[in-house]
């Protein structure tokens, strides 16, 4: 593995940024919107930036070999951290910023960390309520001074003073500078460059293990492909301690030299991302139904002539969109009508989301819907989709341009072995692949074959044109009592195509027939609401509503309807259904931070109400525990109701089965 950077010697991620000082040194490297300003660093800038605070860290007794912990949202000073922390040896770990504290504690001892760069008091105090069980901290560096100026500042620092120090020592000391400069080009690619934790769906986190030449082989390859140079930007808006913007942002931004954009908080993303327009985008399913909500809720607000010219052109996209950004043949009158529909709608729609200068799209993370997929294609945005895991430094497989389903995932990555096993298990072998999770052989054991392929857990198979599809994860994937296949993920995805759905747990595995747990999309149904002048004080009180129940039951006929078009899944049609009294939500351990469902977890805490789905009930009570943002704990009653939905004959025509 790495051999592509072994070759010339760039094989650690400091060494690039001395390179991109040399041949991009005026091109903006950063960019960062603070109190409504674009700011910009060029690489040059960047580069002492990050020298003045690695001198300044050592300088504190950062040594080579120790873990340093980076917490917080996307902004330079912490972008900066993990390049001045791999510049000296140190191995950089970064940690969700929404993590409890509890959680942050677990990550910090389990990695041995012994400094911490964070953004504000937030974290400095989640660190200090746990500090007796992070066991090797010594200090804290922060980025927002605002309400830490009367703390104990023993073991606590100003990251401005640790670059101010560091500057000063380079100053008078320029033989310093050198001296890091020659350790960073002599550094070896065999050292650990980021220890990643997993996002934990099936029990604690693990630390992942990159080596830096492994981490600089896969973003080149795929830099590579994309072609993505120092002429691209991106928007960094992702969870730092994510792969997904570790490899993306950090790892491709460095390799290919193009500039990071920092925005304002993670309110301001959308505005942002408008005011930036990236050429090169990413974001999970979650984020392109979010997108596609809010078109539908301003589209249900326009007037009369706008929604008619609305539904018109975007059914020509339906039809000719796809081909045409595909370079496939389209009859002339379909091209004239899709250039009339990109002036008056697709151009300003793409205006509106910030995606007009979208050169390359990537979403992964989960399965994206095929309609939600080929909605954004269908307007000239270049979406895509890659199959990834921390394990592979993210990418495993990746579509081509020209040769993009909704239905696959791609096929191998470059340099990627892929193989599937009798069992239908996907194994893979990468460039990026890691070198075992920290402290746990036994669990890096388990996670490897004999023959060196990471097992990925996930269930899945080749077409005939050697795209991948993955059906669901391998242990999830079931049968109904029927003998009908239960993929629960495709289910799912099925459902949350529809605005009004923001997440779906599907069950059946050895029952009779499918259900489904939903939850509703506050936005969208609290904007429908509004509308037909329904008043709600709360999500609970909107939940229950019976016109609420009567839309939901819509979206899981027509799920049932689109499912039964689909000979593998016409067999797992849902016949039940409930919409939950409260949202899935990490803090409550239901999803993950990077906001997948925990299956087994949420089967276990709702398991009554499973039980009600298929014990004929029509309503359950529950009494659930749930947990503030400030970590104190409250309780949610509710009388949850329960209803039969429709299904649907092999041609789409209605079954109406009566739910055993």
């Amino acid at each position: 593995m790495g051999a592509s950077a072994h070759a010339d010697g760039m094989d650690t991620f400091p060494k690039f940024l001395l390179l991109n000082a040399e041949r991009f040194g005026d091109r903006p490297a950063m960019r960062h919107k603070d109190f409504g300003i674009w700011q910009s660093w060029t690489w040059r800038e960047q580069l002492a930036e990050i020298r003045a605070f690695a001198i300044g860290l050592q300088a504190l007794g950062l040594e080579r070999g120790d873990r340093i912990a980076i917490i917080g949202a996307n902004r330079p000073r912490l972008y900066w951290s993990f390049a001045a922390a791999q510049s000296i040896g140190a191995v950089p770990v970064p940690v969700y910023a929404d993590a409890v504290a509890e959680e942050l504690a677990y990550v910090l001892d389990n990695a041995g960390v012994r400094f911490a760069v964070v953004q504000d008091q937030e974290q400095v105090d989640k660190i200090r309520s746990f500090a007796g069980q992070i066991h090797a901290l010594t200090d804290v560096i922060y980025d927002e001074p605002r309400g830490l100026r009367d703390y104990d500042h023993k073991g606590l620092h100003d990251f401005g003073k640790v670059q101010e120090q560091g500057a000063a020592l380079l100053a008078a000391s320029p033989a310093l500078g050198d001296a890091w400069e020659g350790a960073v080009r002599d550094a070896s690619g065999d050292e650990i460059s980021v220890m990643l934790y997993t996002s934990g769906t099936t029990g604690r986190s693990k630390g992942v293990m990159i080596k830096a030449v492994n981490a600089v082989s896969a973003a080149r390859d795929t830099a590579v492909f994309d072609r993505l140079s120092e002429n691209d930007s991106v928007l960094a808006y992702l969870p730092l301690a994510w792969v997904g913007d570790h490899y993306l942002n950090y790892a491709q931004g460095y390799v290919a030299g193009f500039s990071m954009n920092c925005p304002e908080s993670s309110e301001t993303v959308a505005q942002d991302l408008r005011e930036i327009g990236p050429t090169f985008y990413f974001a999970p399913p979650r984020i392109f139904e979010a997108l596609l909500t809010s078109v539908t809720i301003r589209m249900e607000d326009a007037g009369w002539l706008k929604r008619k010219m609305f539904a018109h052109y975007i059914g020509v996209a339906k039809r000719y969109g796809e081909a045409i950004l595909e370079g496939r043949p389209v009859p002339l009158g379909g091209r004239i009508a899709y250039g009339i529909g990109e002036f008056l709608v697709y151009g300003p729609l793409k205006n509106v989301l910030g995606l007009s200068n979208i050169r390359v799209a990537y979403t992964a993370g989960e399965a994206i819907g095929q309609d939600l997929f080929s909605f954004f294609r269908s307007l000239g945005i270049n979406l895509k989709q890659l199959y990834g895991q921390t394990e592979a430094f993210l990418y495993v497989t990746v579509q081509k341009d020209g040769e993009v389903r909704a239905d696959t995932v791609g096929p191998a990555a470059p340099n990627v072995d892929i193989r599937i096993t009798d069992a239908g298990e996907v194994q893979f072998r990468s460039p990026g692949q890691f070198s075992g999770y920290y402290n746990q052989d036994d669990k890096t054991a388990e996670a490897m074959t004999e023959d060196g392929y990471v097992k990925t857990g996930d269930a899945g198979f080749f077409d005939k044109d050697g795209q991948l599809r993955i059906i669901d994860r391998a242990k999830d994937v079931g049968k109904l009592a029927t003998g009908a296949l239960f993929a629960p993920k495709y289910i799912e995805n099925t459902l949350k195509f529809f605005p009004n759905i923001k997440e779906a747990v599907a069950y059946g595995d050895g029952r009779g027939f499918a259900s489904a747990f939903v939850n509703i999309d506050l936005q969208a149904v609290g904007n429908w609401a509004e509308r037909n002048n329904i008043a709600y004080a709360s999500y609970q009180e909107l939940a229950g509503h019976p016109e609420v129940y009567r839309m939901i039951a819509g979206n899981v006929e027509e799920t049932n309807r689109r499912l039964s078009r689909e000979p593998m899944m016409a067999g797992a049609q849902i016949r039940r259904f409930l919409i939950l009294h409260k949202e899935l939500d990490a803090d409550d351990g239901e999803l993950t931070r990077t906001m997948k469902v925990r299956r087994a977890f949420v089967a276990d805490r709702y398991a009554p109400l499973i039980e009600a789905l298929y014990d004929g009930s029509t309503e359950k009570f529950v009494d659930t525990e749930v947990t503030y943002e400030d970590g104190r704990k409250g309780r949610i009653k509710a009388t949850v109701q329960i209803m039969d939905v429709g299904t649907f004959g092999a041609e789409g025509a209605a079954a109406r089965e009566a739910a055993e």
